[in-house]
C-alpha cells in the first residue's frame, strides 16, 4: 500500500522516478558485486580445502616423528634440547583489496636463512627423529600461516556477502516496490485531479453557454 503521507504532486512524482532509476542501477551493481564475491569465495574455499589437507598431513608427520623422538630420548633431555630456540620469526601483515574487502596477507621471515638454525641443540645427545620432527614442523609452518590467511579471507568475504545480500534484498523487496507503489498512487491522484478539473471546466463552460443563451 502506498505511503499516504507523500505529497501527490508532479514534483514529487519526478523525484520518485529519479530515485527508482537510481535504486535499480544500485540494485544491479550490488547483484554483480554479490555474484563476484561468491565466485571469489568459492575459489578461496577450494584453496582452503587443499591447504588444510596439506597442513594436517604435515602435522601428522611431525607428530609421528616427535612421538618416536620422545620414545628414544628421556623427557629431561628432550626438554633441555628444546629449551632455548636459536631461530626467531617476524610476522608482517599487509592487506589486499578483493571487491572492496580488505583481506590480510601474512609475511614472515626468520632471523637468518640458515636451515640448520632451526635446531637449538647439539647433535651429540639427541636423536635423528627429533631432527626429523623439527624439520617437518618447519616445512608445515608456511602452510599453516597461509591457511590462517585463507580462513580469515573466507570469514571477511562471507561477512561482506551477507551484508551485500541483505542490501540487494532490501532494494528488491522493500525499497523499490514501495517507491513504485508511491509512484502509482501519485499518478492515480494526479489523474483523478485532472479528471476533476476537466469536469469542472466543462460545467463552467455549460454555465457560461447557458447564461449567454438566456441573455440573448
Amino acid at each position: 500500500m502506498a505511503n499516504k503521507t507523500i505529497n501527490p504532486t508532479r514534483m514529487e512524482l519526478t523525484r520518485l522516478k529519479g530515485r527508482v532509476k537510481t535504486a535499480l542501477r544500485g540494485h544491479k551493481l550490488l547483484k554483480d558485486k554479490r555474484d563476484e564475491l561468491m565466485k571469489q569465495f568459492m575459489d578461496v574455499v577450494r584453496k582452503n580445502r587443499a591447504l588444510r589437507r596439506r597442513v594436517e598431513e604435515g602435522l601428522e608427520q611431525a607428530a609421528a616423528a616427535m612421538t618416536v623422538a620422545s620414545a628414544v630420548m628421556s623427557p629431561e633431555m628432550l626438554e633441555q634440547a628444546l629449551l632455548y630456540p636459536k631461530q626467531s620469526v617476524e610476522l608482517d601483515v599487509t592487506y589486499r583489496n578483493v571487491m572492496s574487502v580488505n583481506v590480510p596477507v601474512y609475511h614472515f621471515k626468520t632471523r637468518n636463512e640458515d636451515p640448520t638454525e632451526i635446531y637449538p641443540y647439539g647433535f651429540a645427545q639427541t636423536s635423528g627423529e627429533l631432527d626429523a620432527a623439527l624439520e617437518a614442523l618447519g616445512k608445515v609452518f608456511q602452510d599453516m600461516l597461509e591457511l590462517a590467511e585463507v580462513e580469515k579471507t573466507m570469514q571477511l568475504l562471507a561477512q561482506d556477502i551477507e551484508k551485500t545480500r541483505r542490501r540487494v534484498n532490501a532494494l528488491e523487496y522493500v525499497v523499490i516496490p514501495e517507491m513504485q507503489q508511491n509512484i502509482r498512487y501519485i499518478t492515480m491522484k494526479l489523474d483523478e485531479n485532472e479528471r476533476g478539473n476537466t469536469t469542472r471546466l466543462m460545467k463552467v463552460k455549460d454555465m457560461v453557454l447557458q447564461d449567454a443563451h438566456n441573455y440573448q
